[in-house]
């Protein structure tokens, strides 16, 4: 995206990793309250189109201009088909489909070290160090500690299937695919209009899943709160500021910030639910951030 005309600048790009990982760590807040009242495609097809109309409305205001290139709007909607529908998509099919949030976390928390055996295969600009490697494994042994007390607290049953395995894989794939195709081939232009277009090939490939389903959505102040964060918080600002960061710093990098989403819904959970934080639980917070500064943090000249 052209980051020319948000102009984020000083503070606020250092503070845009602290931001994103605090906004993208509700997606827990979110499923909690609205899980229950709405089957998964449903409800992403609604914050999906709830989401594009937010986002023409900003960038008809703004008077903001859409990419010129068909070449551009293609990589777009591949990456939104891939980070939107594939991602969002598999992580709450999984969880409906029986599969509890630690086992879910887990899975998707692969996500940073699918990316960097992927840059250390190609061996290119991005190519990951061995301390880069080493904060890797420690942030997803730290990971693991943190969502360990969650296996069998998870969905009724907390039951691992080939279904549900197989909608945590794809959204793991997805995101990692998605990350690394984003940083490869889409160029800088407005994250407005960039995740605009991105959203509605989500919703292309969305909205038929959700016709599919019997269930219907049951409105009520929980899913309405649910939805409502879910398009103003984390895609109105959550995806926007991934869009930035993948654009701005490395892959390996910016992956390795989803380790810390787990511990801080944590804290998130211990705040609002009174869910216990464990010795455990702090072990494994302190691996993780330890790890991913290992990762992203700059080499000495």
């Amino acid at each position: 995206m052209s980051t020319s005309s948000v102009a984020p600048s000083g503070l606020l790009v250092r503070s845009m990793p602290a931001v994103f990982v605090l906004i993208w760590s509700t997606g827990f807040i979110v499923a909690r309250y609205g899980m229950p009242y709405a089957p998964p495609f449903k409800f992403l097809s609604v914050r999906y189109a709830l989401s594009i109309l937010a986002f023409l409305v900003w960038i008809f205001a703004a008077g903001v201009r859409w990419p010129s290139e068909r070449r551009q709007w293609w990589h777009l909607c591949v990456t939104g088909v891939l980070m939107h529908g594939g991602y969002l998509g598999g992580v709450w099919a999984a969880v409906k489909a029986g599969m509890g949030s630690g086992l879910s976390a887990l899975i998707v928390g692969l996500q940073p070290v699918l990316t960097a055996v992927w840059l250390s295969s190609r061996q290119g600009a991005e190519a990951v160090s061995r301390r880069q490697w080493l904060g890797l494994w420690l942030g997803f042994i730290g990971l693991a500690l943190v969502v360990s007390r969650k296996f069998g607290h998870g969905a009724p049953g907390d039951l691992v299937s080939p279904l549900n395995l197989g909608f945590a894989v794809l959204a793991l794939l997805s995101i990692t695919a998605g990350t690394l195709y984003q940083k490869r081939h889409v160029t800088p232009c407005d994250v407005r209009t960039a995740n605009a277009v991105q959203l509605m090939a989500a919703l292309i490939v969305t909205l038929p899943l959700a016709l599919l389903e019997s269930e219907s959505m049951q409105w009520n102040g929980e899913l309405i709160g649910a939805m409502g964060w879910s398009v103003l918080g984390l895609t109105l600002g959550g995806s926007s500021l991934l869009y930035m960061l993948i654009q701005r710093g490395a892959a390996a990098s910016v992956a390795s910030l989803m380790y810390l989403v787990p511990p801080t819904t944590a804290v998130m959970a211990w705040l609002l639910f009174a869910e216990p934080i464990t010795l455990t639980t702090l072990i494994g917070m302190g691996l993780t951030a330890f790890g991913v500064s290992l990762v992203v943090r700059q080499p000495k000249a």
